[in-house]
């Protein structure tokens, strides 16, 4: 299995400088601004880079002078190497290096891109230009010494941010939606029930398994009602996240659903997709929001399910969320000063205090970090 082992980035928003190995499952805790979502939104633009949307997501995130650590007056560039493995053991086989400066007009341009071949005996830097304004490891002709671009690109084209936010009536995970956009889960869940009829179709086995697990959320739900009605938004046939309740023959509406009902269903599904179809990499900002606690135990299951098929980044507040965790999944992120510092704890300095404690508990003592105090 393909996997990001460590990420170095600096110049990012909070991030002056950062150097942290990533594992199968890193769950990331601090404070509100300590940094936790300034990480997420670093993958969320290596995800749009791949798409070749670099400059789209410099635009919509306030511009250059938004992205780099307290403007380009104290900060000139970001600089990111991603290290990766592509096999069963550790070693690392490939890097990809690049770093984006400030240009006129508020603008990041690559000062430096680069592909590097971990191999013991060749270790050659493939250079991939400078002065371009989206990623040209995208479109470079493969070359020997670079042998993993392919899987580089794949592997961040699958880095994928889901943010399940957004319930309110007006979210496209409440309105009907296009039935064929059904491939992949899309990162609002606004396709929500397209997906959901597609398992349905092709994969009974994984769709069950959604139903009886968001029935363990929501024990009032039957089953989902997915059909077709016969004209839709121009687009073709669409659809819409009807459901019928235990008992009844009435079919209800996704707007009969509750904001947390909504983020629990988009979970289930995005964490119980056939194996096959997960995402390489996982990244889920503060997935507990509006969540029973009984409906956080069952999520935070979930994503340690998922971490023995795919890679899973996802941050959190919620004690309860965490206590369903190991210390070695852990990332504290504390801000000292202007800056985000991010941290593994040592599990053996938490031993003698989970003999008493939940991890959750401890977190909130302070023990470990990552609090407001």
């Amino acid at each position: 299995m393909a996997r990001l082992q460590r990420v170095k980035l600096s110049g990012f928003k909070s991030i002056r400088e950062m150097d942290i190995e990533l594992r199968p499952l890193n769950v990331l805790i601090g404070a509100n601004g300590a940094g936790k979502s300034n990480l997420v939104s670093f993958f969320k633009m290596l995800n749009e880079m791949m798409a070749g949307h670099l400059q789209k997501f410099i635009a919509t995130s306030g511009h250059a002078h938004s992205l780099l650590h307290f403007g380009p007056k104290v900060t000139s560039e970001i600089a990111a190497r991603l290290e990766f493995s592509f096999g069963s053991r550790p070693a690392t086989d490939a890097a990809y290096e690049f770093r984006l400066a400030y240009a006129a007009g508020d603008q990041l341009i690559f000062a430096e891109e680069q592909l590097v071949s971990e191999d013991v005996l060749t270790g050659t830097a493939v250079g991939l230009g400078s002065g371009h304004v989206e990623a040209h490891v995208r479109t470079t002709a493969d070359s020997p010494n670079a042998p993993s671009r392919k899987e580089i690109v794949h592997f961040l084209e699958q880095c994928r941010v889901f943010h399940f936010h957004d319930t309110s009536a007006a979210a496209r995970v409440r309105q009907y939606g296009y039935i064929d956009d059904n491939r992949r889960l899309r990162s609002d869940a606004g396709n929500l029930a397209a997906f959901l009829l597609r398992l349905r179709e092709e994969n009974g086995a994984a769709y069950r398994r959604i139903v009886s697990t968001v029935r363990l959320i929501a024990p009032f739900l039957e089953d989902f009602i997915l059909h077709e009605p016969t004209s839709g938004s121009g687009n073709g046939p669409d659809v819409i996240l009807n459901w019928r309740e235990k008992g009844s023959d009435e079919v209800f509406g996704p707007h009969q659903l509750s904001d947390g009902t909504i983020r629990a269903i988009g979970l289930v599904t995005l964490l119980l997709q056939p194996e096959g179809e997960l995402p390489q990499f996982i990244i889920v900002d503060e997935p507990e929001l509006g969540l029973h606690p009984y409906a956080i135990d069952v999520v935070a299951s979930l994503f340690k399910k998922a971490s023995h098929h795919t890679q899973v980044l996802v941050s959190t507040q919620s004690p309860t969320f965490l206590d369903e965790f190991d210390p070695a999944d852990i990332v504290v992120v504390d801000r000292d000063g202007r800056e985000s510092q991010f941290v593994r704890p040592d599990p053996e300095r938490l031993e003698s205090w989970l003999e008493d404690y939940s991890l959750g508990e401890v977190w909130q003592k302070n023990v470990i970090g990552g609090g407001p105090h």
